[in-house]
């Protein structure tokens, strides 16, 4: 018997291949193991094909972003991308051989070819990824079926798949994105009469003139844990606070399935704050599509991108994840799909995260601990900050959780070279070098303000919500703005920002330059991560949106 099980593991060695093994297999403390899963369940599988010309991809992306290439804003339609990238035959044929060898029919694909959607029972799951073996897992009502162990694929797809979704990786609590005022734990300068609308316009310079009238603009929020805005609390949040411009007062359209019960504090805060500093543009919100327990919610939404031919200009995302806890795999094809949305002229923004340079706790000493997308090289970065004086309209410095740092991932892209290393060189005091990667993607890429926001949801009027939640979906109404003015004037949308904003050396942006963030609470860096600095810095970017200046800038072809 034993010699059988020792020759039933060496074939099993040979014939498998781990796809991710360098993902971290961990089960977060919020949620609550419930057993094993019945064989005869079913579970949902995302298949990342291997995609063709990634590097023409690369170099395609930099010419449409790059203000001084003939190929500026020439962008591709999603059937262009498609056929771009679009796995090769020997790869489709391959991984549909070896998913309808184990019987499995039940699978749908995207316009890009390059992501199959496929349902089982869980038993020919594990048998189709030897090593797996599906647990279900609660955390209050939400319900997930996950892998407690590392999956492998047969040898022979191996090379023709990036990852297998909804195996591994458990969706994220949202508790580091955003939060309301806790009482007096937070620092005194907490205590400000509150960020609105109207705030923002007067400290951005937006003028009641300055709202959407273009007729082919639009804008996104993505929704990722089963969080739902209520269209009354949009409805009594513009009433209150957007008063003086002129707004919509209702989303445009809802892509996936808006939930019953309460509203969530992080869509409510979204939703109202994209659409009253982009106002009068109409406004899409991406939510989880369905409840199925294996799926991805991030993946989902960058499938939906991968399958709709229109989509809004601009998307921003409060969503992230430790680098650390994820596979390489799995980040760079992912930084894949941010590169086709680039390349089809779609501007990404995300969240620098609310845990300043972040740590990790390694045996012998701490290192910071970049997120991800917020590292990603192809999208923008938005942190945050908070007022100098508490009580009026003035000036910015850090908010001390605004996320930032280098990644220990991705090496530093060329657009961000000669300001990084300005504020290398120039930044004083710097973190011991051991803390950080000097030579990887620096972010955030700009920023606004992120601390003592006023939200309605469920109704209620709710004060000093913060978080880089906050600032990221107001530089994408900002921006959104641009692309309407840009529009109105024949020119193409904004797309992948950051090639042209690196070129303006921080024109069209207030220079944040007090203020350090979070970091380790350690003898060497006593709770600090990286300080605010002239022109470009790892906290706040470039700086803060003055949006008349920003627009003249945005507006030179």
């Amino acid at each position: 018997m034993r010699l059988l099980v020792f020759v039933l593991l060496c074939v099993w060695l040979v014939a498998g291949e781990q796809l991710e093994r360098d993902q971290v297999l961990f089960v977060p403390e919020d949620w609550v193991h419930e057993g094993r899963v019945s064989p005869h369940e079913e579970v949902q599988l995302t298949f990342a094909l291997m995609q063709q010309n990634v590097d023409r991809l690369e170099k395609l992306l930099q010419l449409v972003s790059d203000p001084d290439s003939r190929h500026y804003g020439k962008f591709f339609s999603l059937e262009e991308v498609a056929s771009l990238v679009r796995p090769s035959q020997l790869t489709e044929k391959a991984v549909w051989t070896w998913l309808q060898g184990h019987g499995i029919e039940n699978c749908s694909s995207v316009i890009t070819r390059d992501f199959l959607l496929c349902t089982m029972s869980v038993q020919v799951a594990e048998r189709l990824l030897p090593g797996s073996q599906f647990h279900r897992y609660r955390r209050g009502d939400q319900t997930v079926m996950r892998s407690s162990s590392q999956y492998s694929v047969h040898k022979d797809v191996a090379e023709h798949l990036h990852f297998v979704g909804g195996v591994l990786r458990f969706p994220l609590s949202g508790k580091e994105n955003i939060k309301a005022w806790a009482g007096p734990k937070r620092p005194t300068k907490a205590f400000h009469l509150g960020v609105t609308p109207a705030t923002l316009r007067t400290r951005y310079n937006l003028t009641a003139a300055d709202i959407g009238s273009a007729a082919n603009n639009s804008q996104a929020v993505a929704q990722f844990l089963e969080q739902y805005y209520h269209p009354a609390d949009l409805a009594e949040f513009m009433s209150l606070f957007a008063r003086g411009f002129k707004h919509l007062t209702e989303v445009e359209r809802v892509v996936g399935k808006q939930g019953g019960g309460k509203a969530g504090l992080e869509a409510s805060l979204d939703v109202e704050y994209i659409m009253s500093t982009g106002a009068n543009i109409p406004t899409w919100v991406f939510t989880n599509p369905g409840r199925h327990e294996t799926q991805e919610p991030f993946l989902q939404w960058m499938l939906l991108l991968s399958n709709m031919s229109a989509v809004p200009w601009v998307h921003t995302i409060s969503y992230g994840d430790d680098e650390d806890s994820l596979s390489a795999a799995y980040m760079n094809r992912i930084n894949n799909e941010f590169m086709k949305a680039g390349l089809r002229g779609i501007t990404l923004l995300f969240a620098s995260g609310d845990s300043g340079a972040g740590c990790r706790h390694l045996t012998k000493e701490n290192v910071f601990r970049p997120s991800f997308p917020a590292s990603s090289p192809y999208v923008t970065t938005v942190g945050g900050t908070s007022f100098k004086n508490p009580f009026k309209v003035t000036y910015e410095v850090t908010d001390y959780i605004s996320g930032g740092g280098f990644s220990n991932v991705f090496t530093m892209p060329d657009y961000q070279v000669s300001a990084v290393s300005a504020f290398l060189k120039g930044a004083q005091p710097l973190p011991p070098e051991s803390y950080f990667n000097r030579t990887g993607r620096a972010y955030p890429d700009m920023a606004a303000l992120s601390d003592n926001y006023w939200v309605v949801t469920n109704l209620v009027p709710i004060p000093w919500v913060s978080g880089t939640s906050a600032s990221t979906p107001v530089v994408g109404g900002i921006l959104s703005l641009i692309n309407d003015q840009r529009f109105l004037k024949g020119l193409p949308a904004l797309g992948f920002l950051n090639p042209r904003l690196y070129k303006l050396k921080g024109a069209g942006l207030f220079d944040v330059t007090e203020g350090c963030h979070l970091g380790c609470l350690d003898e060497k860096v006593e709770g600090n991560g990286f300080c605010a600095a002239s022109s470009w810095d790892p906290v706040t970017g470039w700086g803060t949106p003055n949006y008349p200046v920003l627009l003249d800038a945005f507006m030179d072809d």
